[in-house]
């Protein structure tokens, strides 16, 4: 297959997992503030698109972290051919699929990482693989900032409640949280974009080493930040509901001044994380948000249910997409051949979510009339105390 032919496919493959990317990940930003009704299901994701696309212009140093740090730059060049980044975005988007159906907040970053892992595996051997780079960018991360934002969201809250608290009858004035949290969703939002959009900028960057058609060590050309930047803003316009359903009212029922900690502490983690390189999943970090502002409520319950088949999702996503990844890398080996096949297979998975999805929907309609049952259950149950008082 032509040389040139074949980057653009990859690029064209790349943005199109950015787009998934955008849809999977917008619930990190804003299912609390949806799930509390401080914004309209539309009005947040319009809101987070905006932020997403400004973000990805805010920094490169992930982006760097992927193009020359996990592959490793031998005297040939880039130990793995576009070929093969092929395959290992067709790993990311197989598994990203997968759980945006099964409403599950894995990581999108996980699934990337583990496809072009996997798909290099196979086609170019371990010592392609910076395993250093893999430890310590993206395995420590992908512990510690889930926890380090879970006692942070924790410790907000209870400040929050804290300093809020009801005393001689007078209103507690938590509602002003929805107010705030129309800001700090905005921060994750904005984030996000500057964390997520560079792992596929890092990817096309480290397509267009691979064929010789950037010097090896550069960072991403700035028409890669703006194809980027615009994919994944138009994919979190297009919502990600299902996911946003599991993140707002799945682990635990969000008031506003929880949602403010939780948005507050994801934005803090994610942005020091992305000035500091770290590739890490914004989708990991958001979810121990909600889970330690939940713990951080007195009354509040973590429904651990789901927080198990989240964790789940988190430790099979690297391996899963890895497999997936190798395995389409295996029919990247016959040439020509190979990469058409691969691409047959993975439109008719594509195709065949998008049919299945069909008949569960989940849409910013259904959404809303959930929210909206919900607080009324909620004022109901206000009432009758007020009455038996």
């Amino acid at each position: 297959m032509d040389l040139t032919v074949l980057v653009v496919l990859v690029i064209s493959l790349a943005l199109f997992f950015d787009f998934t990317n955008g849809f999977h990940d917008t619930a990190n930003a804003m299912a609390t503030p949806i799930a509390t009704r401080a914004l309209k299901p539309k009005t947040a994701v319009a809101l987070a698109a905006v932020l997403n696309l400004v973000g990805a212009f805010l920094s490169t140093e992930v982006a760097k972290t992927i193009s020359g740090g996990m592959i490793r730059e031998g005297e040939g060049g880039v130990q793995i051919t576009p070929e093969f980044i092929f395959a290992g975005l067709i790993g990311a988007i197989v598994w990203n699929l997968t759980t945006w159906y099964l409403g599950l907040p894995s990581s999108s970053s996980h699934a990337l990482f583990g496809g072009l892992i996997g798909s290099a595996l196979v086609g170019a051997g371990i010592g392609a693989i910076d395993f250093g780079v893999v430890m310590s960018k993206v395995v420590l991360p992908a512990i510690f900032a889930p926890l380090i934002a879970g006692l942070t969201a924790f410790t907000a809250t209870r400040i929050a409640y804290a300093i809020t608290r009801r005393y001689d009858g007078r209103p507690d004035g938590r509602g002003v949280f929805r107010y705030g949290q129309i800001f700090s969703s905005s921060l994750v939002a904005l984030a996000h974009g500057t964390n997520d959009a560079q792992k596929t900028m890092g990817v096309i960057t480290l397509t267009l080493i691979a064929a010789g058609m950037q010097e090896p060590g550069s960072g991403p050309e700035f028409w890669v930040v703006v194809a980027c930047a615009v994919a994944i803003a138009v994919g979190t316009y297009s919502g990600g509901w299902r996911i946003i359903r599991t993140m707002g009212t799945g682990l635990t029922a969000v008031k506003p001044a929880q949602g403010f900690s939780a948005e507050t502490s994801t934005a803090a983690t994610i942005l020091a994380s992305s000035h500091l390189g770290f590739a890490l999943s914004t989708t990991q970090v958001a979810s121990g948000s909600v889970i330690g502002s939940g713990l951080g409520r007195r009354g509040s319950s973590v429904r651990w249910g789901t927080a198990r088949s989240i964790l789940v999702g988190w430790v099979l996503t690297l391996p899963a997409a890895a497999a997936v990844g190798a395995v389409a890398a295996l029919l990247a080996h016959l040439g020509a051949v190979g990469i058409v096949i691969d691409a047959i297979l993975g439109l008719g998975f594509i195709l065949g979510i998008f049919l299945l999805s069909r008949h569960d929907r989940v849409d910013h309609a259904s959404l809303e009339k959930e929210v909206n049952a919900a607080g009324e259950i909620v004022k109901i149950q206000k009432a009758k105390q007020r009455s038996r008082a």
